[in-house]
């Protein structure tokens, strides 16, 4: 495994979001911001380890690794971070009001996704990262759509779907 220094999960259900505000503390990194789950590497863990063990401390809520859907890595967001992971899961409705803060941060809310990705408060990093998650979905299901199509030009006129580590 390539050296990473953390992992971000957008944990999805019903059109929402998990989200966390971060403490309002000046000497941490995006005080008093709206976060996404997850954190720093420890040891030699896998990503998927991390955001899974990040997750579960910031929100007890223990995510099955096959809630994963999509996987990407991308620079980190602070000056001097390695690469990071940032990922998606779907969880059913049944994981809303499941959660419960952990030592970070003041709140945990499932924001609707296309507030969260407007937000001002929001994250710039991680809300660009949440989008291209967001719009490669669409781009896929346009793609499974016309893949039926008789008009074989008609798929190519979709935008390049970026790149999914594995298929939705």
């Amino acid at each position: 495994m390539a050296d990473f220094d953390g992992a971000k999960l957008a944990l999805l259900a019903e059109g929402r979001i998990l989200t966390m505000l971060r403490d309002d503390i000046p000497t941490i990194p995006f005080p008093g911001l709206w976060d996404l789950p997850g954190g720093g590497r420890e040891g030699q863990e896998t990503p998927e380890h991390t955001v899974l063990r990040e997750t579960l401390e910031e929100t007890g809520l223990a995510v099955p690794e096959t809630a994963l859907i999509w996987k990407q890595t991308f620079p980190g967001l602070l000056p001097g971070q390695g690469p990071t992971w940032f990922f998606a899961a779907r969880v059913g409705p049944e994981w809303i009001g499941r959660e419960a803060l952990g030592d970070e941060g003041q709140a945990l809310i499932w924001m609707p996704l296309p507030e969260y990705l407007g937000h001002p408060k929001a994250i710039a990093g991680l809300v660009a990262r949440a989008n291209w998650v967001v719009n490669g979905f669409r781009v896929v299901r346009q793609i499974k759509r016309l893949s039926s199509c008789p008009n074989p030009i008609a798929a190519d006129m979709i935008a390049p779907c970026p790149p999914f580590a594995e298929s939705v």
